[in-house]
C-alpha cells in the first residue's frame, strides 16, 4: 500500500477538503484526488462520497480513517528508529506568527532551532491573530504563535509566557519620569492594535477602570506603522515591552513609566498533529523549551 495515498486521504479527511489537503501536501488538487482514487481502487471500495459538493466520508471511509492514522504513525516511528527522521533529510514546516513575537523573541528562537535541527526548513507567515487562526483552520499553516488559541478538530494548544505591555512615546517629547493615565490621555492620541484585539480591548478597559475619558484610539495592525507614527510625534502606542527594548536601541523611542499598568499580551502556541512526521513535535518542543528560558539567557544568545 502506497503511504503517500494514505497520507492524501488522511489530510483530506482532517481538513475536510481535497483542496486544502493538496495545499498542505504541496501537490495539485487533481494529483491528490488521483492518489485517493488509487487508494480506493486498491481497497476495492469508495472512501469519499462524491455525489455532491459537500465533503463526506462513506461508511468504509470512516472505518479506514482510523487505520490511516495508525499507518502514518507507524511510518513515522519506523523512520525515527532507523535514522530517517528530520535530522537526516530536509523537512518543511509552515509557521505563522504575530508581529509582536517577530519583534520580541522570534529571531533568537529561529537561531536556536537551526542549531538544534539543521534539516528543518520553515516557511514563515507574519499576520494578525484572526488571519493566522483562519490559516490554521484551513490547514494553510502547520503551527501558529498568536494572541488567541486556535480551535477546531485535531488542533492542540499550549499557553506560552505572556508579554508585558507598555506605553511608548517619542523620547524627545516624553521626558517626564512618571505619567498618570489622565495626563497621558490628555496630552496624546493613543495607538494600539486592531479593533477588537486583546490590546485594544484592554486599553479601553483600563481607561474605564481609572475613570479616564480616552482620546481618539487609533487601531493599527502593524508595529512598524505604529512606530513611525510615534517617532513623528503623532501619539503614544501600546507595545510589548520586549519589542520596545529592541526598538529603542536604534530609534528615538522611550518606554513610558505610567502608574496604570497595561494588561500583558497572552501568547498561545497552536498546532495540528501530523501522524506522518515528527517535525512539528520537534519544533513545538523547541518553542516550549525556549519560552521557559529566562530573558537574560535569550539576550546572551543574541550577543
Amino acid at each position: 500500500m502506497n503511504l503517500r495515498f494514505v497520507e492524501a486521504f488522511y489530510w483530506a479527511v482532517t481538513l475536510k477538503s481535497v483542496t486544502r489537503a493538496a495545499e498542505k501536501l504541496f501537490v495539485t488538487q487533481s494529483a491528490l484526488s488521483s492518489r485517493i482514487a488509487a487508494l480506493e481502487t486498491e481497497l476495492g471500495t469508495l472512501l469519499l462520497d462524491r455525489r455532491d459538493k459537500q465533503f463526506r466520508l462513506t461508511t468504509a471511509g470512516v472505518r479506514f480513517q482510523r487505520h490511516a492514522e495508525r499507518l502514518l504513525n507507524l511510518q513515522r516511528d519506523i523512520k525515527l528508529e532507523f535514522g530517517a527522521g528530520p535530522a537526516t533529510r530536509t523537512v518543511s514546516l509552515r509557521v505563522g506568527v504575530i508581529e509582536s513575537v517577530l519583534h520580541s523573541w522570534l529571531i533568537e528562537w529561529l537561531q536556536a532551532l537551526r542549531t538544534q535541527h539543521a534539516g528543518l526548513e520553515l516557511e514563515l507567515t507574519v499576520e494578525t491573530t484572526p488571519v493566522l487562526l483562519d490559516h490554521m483552520r484551513r490547514g494553510a499553516v502547520d503551527l501558529v504563535i498568536a494572541a488567541l488559541p486556535a480551535g477546531g478538530e485535531g488542533v492542540r494548544t499550549r499557553a506560552l509566557a505572556s508579554m508585558p505591555m507598555v506605553f511608548v512615546g517619542q523620547a524627545q517629547r516624553h521626558t517626564r519620569r512618571r505619567w498618570a493615565l489622565q495626563e497621558l490621555c490628555a496630552e496624546d492620541e493613543l495607538l494600539t492594535f486592531q479593533r477588537g484585539s486583546q490590546p485594544h480591548v484592554a486599553l479601553l478597559d483600563l481607561c474605564r477602570k481609572h475613570g479616564v475619558e480616552a482620546p481618539r484610539v487609533h487601531s493599527i495592525s502593524s508595529i512598524s506603522a505604529m512606530v513611525q507614527l510615534v517617532e513623528s510625534g503623532f501619539g503614544v502606542a501600546t507595545l510589548p515591552h520586549a519589542a520596545v527594548v529592541r526598538l529603542t536601541h536604534r530609534l528615538a523611542l522611550k518606554a513610558l513609566n505610567c502608574e496604570a499598568a497595561l494588561t500583558p499580551l497572552p501568547i498561545h502556541l497552536s498546532w495540528r498533529d501530523d501522524p506522518g512526521s515528527s517535525a512539528a513535535g520537534q519544533v513545538i518542543e523547541s518553542v516550549l523549551e525556549f519560552n521557559r528560558r529566562p530573558a537574560s539567557s535569550k539576550k546572551s544568545m543574541k550577543a
